[in-house]
């Protein structure tokens, strides 16, 4: 019998929810788990045919064979969606909503995966890690009788705030514009404004409600969470959210994406209007910690009249930036750029002074992030960005705009101390001067801005400790991906 199992097939399957910024953790993810188990896992991530795709040329030169893809067949027309739709990286806000219900329909492609593993392996596979998203995953799982787990790519804090807030709806019990969210102390006060439309406006029977709900609701039925963060940056978020559960919760972070995924060739064929090299030889131009990188990730813009005020904000202060811009809000975000969103004349003269660095479409991120000259990031505030930024110490201007983002901003600024807060979603009406204002305070070498460099710093630290394999230390995180690969392995049953 020990021989039996000793000789069993080890197999995780992986499923990720389509949108870009859950795939490359996802990916992240198993290629940690490879490199940690002394055993061999064969792992299977399972997606659409289009994701499955652009996973396989950025596998196909750097991946273990044990990572294999899986496709699952989705017909984004059957949903009322653009043909060959199959990310969320093209969609409009309102469209996501309809996106998300039409994943409910991989549940019956998944489940013939399984069959198919359990037929091939004589077992059904070890583990199913499925995206908080995708809840009913969960169900598939108990279905053939193996062990489910559930990854949010986004930190601890974060995650309980919208999971609380969507389960609870605790806005809806108030008349009052602060209100008290379940799972966080008394004293922890959110606020109506931090809410993105669709949820100030949900009720339970709206069509985000019931995606949400139910997901959530599944999700937390699962054998525990895994979560891309680390114990040294996010202590209070960890044991909140740890005690919200009632279930293990391993953080395993920061799970940064691998050097193939960076590249924009990798990116659903999004090219860049500027080459790595001459982005770096820009920045090699500047003194230490002088330049703002503006970016609001790869799905997201802002309004015309706010995109006009940022660069107002960013000429008065005449601090060096690199930006990477995109079309405003109601105009396709992978379109052309237009010279009439910008004040007149602008590009050009940033062009010439070599004061601004306008990026269009795409830029190479991490390398902006790692380069000595970088001194700040606005940033809307998307997990991966606080990640990226924080592991090289750069403090942040948040601008969350959707999601779980304007959380993680209070989190950054309230608990952490490494970043201010500009605005907030595409609704505001914001001038040049307070644009210049904040740019002024995060850049000074004393005071506030002093304060938060320290801060980001000292997290950068905290996060590499968090990952160290050397020696007889073994950092947080490494720690509890042995005791993730430990729990995948041990006998299960419901």
């Amino acid at each position: 019998m020990a021989e039996e199992a000793k000789n069993k097939k080890k197999h995780i399957v992986m499923v990720p929810i389509m949108a870009q910024g859950h795939i490359i953790p996802f990916l992240a993810l198993a290629r940690k788990i490879q490199h940690t188990a002394a055993t061999t896992f064969t792992i299977t991530i399972a997606s659409t045919p289009l994701n499955i795709q652009h996973l396989k040329s950025a596998l196909s030169s750097t991946s273990p064979n044990q990572i294999r893809l899986a496709e699952l067949p989705f017909n984004s027309a059957q949903h009322g969606l653009p043909p060959n739709t199959e990310n969320t990286e093209k969609l409009h806000f309102p469209q996501l909503v309809k996106f998300c219900h039409a994943t409910l329909s991989l549940e019956a492609p998944l489940r013939s995966l399984i069959s198919r593993i359990t037929e091939e392996e004589g077992h059904p596979p070890l583990c199913i890690i499925s995206d908080l998203f995708l809840g009913w995953v969960n169900k598939v799982a108990n279905s053939v009788s193996t062990r489910n787990l559930t990854f949010t790519t986004c930190g601890a804090y974060g995650t309980l705030s919208y999971i609380s807030i969507w389960s609870n709806l605790p806005h809806k019990k108030t008349h009052s514009d602060e209100f008290w969210v379940p799972g966080f102390p008394q004293n922890h006060r959110f606020h109506r404004t931090q809410l993105h439309r669709y949820l100030r406006e949900a009720d339970g029977t709206d069509d985000w409600s019931r995606f949400l709900i139910p997901q959530i609701s599944h999700a937390m039925k699962s054998g525990g969470w895994i979560c891309n963060t680390a114990e040294e940056i996010e202590p209070l978020g960890l044991q909140l959210l740890r005690k919200y559960l009632q279930l293990p919760v391993w953080a395993v972070g920061p799970l940064l994406p691998p050097p193939a995924l960076r590249g924009s060739k990798h990116r659903s064929g999004k090219e860049s209007s500027v080459t790595l090299e001459a982005c770096m030889e820009w920045l090699d131009l500047k003194d230490e910690n002088s330049v703002v990188y503006v970016s609001f990730g790869s799905q997201n813009t802002i309004s015309a009249s706010q995109m006009m005020a940022l660069a107002e904000g960013l000429e008065k202060s005449e601090r060096s930036f690199v930006w990477v811009i995109r079309p405003p809000v109601g105009f396709d975000i992978d379109g052309e750029f237009r010279e009439e969103w910008l004040p007149k004349g602008f590009e050009e003269k940033m062009r010439d002074t070599k004061k601004g660095l306008l990026v269009q479409k795409w830029g190479p991120q991490l390398e902006i992030l790692s380069h000595k000259s970088t001194g700040v990031f606005v940033s809307h505030c998307g997990w991966n960005s606080v990640l990226e930024s924080l592991s090289n110490g750069v403090p942040m201007i948040g601008w969350p705009l959707a999601a779980e983002q304007m959380y993680n901003v209070k989190m950054l600024v309230e608990e952490m101390g490494v970043a201010v807060e500009l605005t907030r979603t595409v609704e505001t009406t914001i001038c040049g001067d307070e644009v210049r204002k904040v740019i002024d305070m995060v850049t000074e070498k004393e005071g506030k801005g002093k304060e938060m460099k320290e801060k980001a710093k000292e997290i950068a630290s905290h996060m590499r400790k968090a990952v160290t394999e050397k020696g007889e230390e073994k950092g947080s995180s490494v720690r509890a991906m042995d005791d993730l690969v430990m729990t995948i392995l041990s006998p299960y049953s419901l």
